[in-house]
């Protein structure tokens, strides 16, 4: 089943076109990975899917449930985690999970087990009673994944949610993620620590200027679009030679994969340069490579 279909959507700031007629799918269980530059329009269609941003054109559904005419249970189905704070000021930790279970119209005796596990899951019982101006970023962090979590959400939508953490705690809410993944959420995650959405997703879509550029299985995304190389290490410098798909720096030989019928021609020159080959290794693209790529095109 789809956890999430978009079709087709577009979203304008008056001469800016955000969203420029996106379309994908994310399957019920599926780890979703998307990516995009800065301002390419990624927290845009996560605000459409939300309905805190209205769009021109297209169709948004949530299990089934169009956005706009289902608006009520639709949103129920989901919890986000957004990229910046907007807690209230006024609320202490706890009080931040309750009012947030009362928006799903979950009254606070039937929040508060979830609430406590949650404050317990991210170790934020302790602090309950302090206002979210005196926690750290870490412990912010924690805060905006609980109470995404507070209506134990269908579809989790997470905007950069490791943005300023420490290592140890990025390592822990890769750990959870996993966790309730596997549990049966599916998870869309924007992020720009983009091995960790190479660690965790299953699927990648790529979003730049607007468009989508690129949106498959992780695994069949970087085998397609992979352009790695073989890496030949010498005992002495040697002379560079004009060969297609091939780099001489000195000691290292870069033959790129798509060049990779040279090798022979490349050996041949090495031994007539009266070079001792040292060491051959392959290097695969990391998807890192594959956005750099894409978005610089």
């Amino acid at each position: 089943m789809q956890a999430l279909s978009i079709n087709n959507l577009s979203k304008s700031y008056k001469e800016l076109k955000a969203v420029d007629n996106v379309s994908f799918e994310i399957e019920k269980g599926d780890f979703f990975g998307f990516l995009g530059p800065n301002g390419a329009g990624k927290t845009t269609t996560i605000n459409c899917i939300m309905g805190l941003a209205n769009f021109s054109q297209g169709e948004i559904k949530v299990f089934g449930k169009n956005i706009k005419e289902e608006y009520r249970e639709a949103r129920k189905l989901i919890g986000l985690a957004p990229q910046d704070y907007n807690f209230d000021p006024y609320l202490n930790i706890e009080d931040v999970l309750v009012y947030q279970a009362g928006y799903y119209g979950i009254k606070k005796k039937d929040a508060m087990p979830k609430v406590k596990e949650l404050l317990e899951q991210f170790k934020l019982d302790g602090k309950k009673e302090v206002d979210f101006r005196k926690l750290s970023g870490g412990m912010k962090r924690r805060l905006a994944l609980a109470r995404a979590l507070v209506n134990s959400p269908k579809l989790l939508i997470l905007d950069e949610p490791t943005a300023g953490v420490d290592v140890e705690l990025r390592l822990e809410l890769h750990k959870y993620l996993e966790k309730i993944n596997k549990e049966g959420t599916t998870i869309l995650l924007t992020s720009h620590y983009i091995e960790e959405v190479e660690k965790l997703c299953n699927k990648v879509a790529i979003i730049h200027q607007g468009k989508l550029i690129a949106n498959d299985h992780k695994a069949k995304l970087m085998e397609k679009l992979d352009s790695g190389h073989t890496e030949i290490l010498l005992n002495k410098n040697i002379r560079p030679k004009k060969i297609e798909h091939v780099e001489f720096h000195n000691k290292r030989v870069i033959v790129w994969n798509h060049g990779r019928h040279q090798l022979k021609n490349v050996f041949g020159y090495i031994q007539s340069q009266k070079a001792i080959i040292e060491d051959v290794k392959t290097v695969k693209d990391s998807l890192q490579d594959i956005f750099l790529r894409l978005t610089k095109k």
